[in-house]
């Protein structure tokens, strides 16, 4: 078992997902509901999915979890592209979430190897 709070993709995922909740308030017009449940459901997933990972019973299975996160963070980076395009969201917005979407895709990719190469083997005694 580990303590997500200690993940550094975690804690910037988290971060992420508030900030793109409040982004998303601005949604205001009518049939972008979908979108915008879209979106912070993908960057709140970015997070929850390494917390959910945190309780695997090896370093293959939490890698896995790992790997959903990345899935997670290939979705937001499309969602927000989606509400740039639509104008929802400033080209300012838009390129300051997706920096931060890419690094902790990057951070969570580089985790997931370190996870794998573990020496600790396929069990966690963490």
């Amino acid at each position: 078992m580990q303590d997500f709070r200690h993940i550094k993709a975690w804690q910037r995922a988290h971060a992420l997902g508030i900030a793109i909740d409040k982004l998303c308030r601005g949604f205001s017009r009518a049939g972008y509901a979908h979108l915008r449940s879209q979106l912070t459901k993908s960057a709140d997933s970015m997070s929850e999915t390494i917390v959910e990972g945190c309780g695997a019973d090896s370093n293959v299975e939490f890698a896995r979890f790992l790997s959903m996160s990345i899935k997670s963070a290939n979705e937001t980076e499309g969602r927000l592209l989606k509400a740039k395009d639509l104008g929802l969201i400033s080209h300012g917005d838009w390129q300051k979430h997706t920096n931060e979407t890419i690094e902790i895709r990057k951070m969570t990719f580089v985790y997931r190897a370190k996870v794998l190469k573990s020496p600790r083997g396929k069990k966690r005694s963490d």
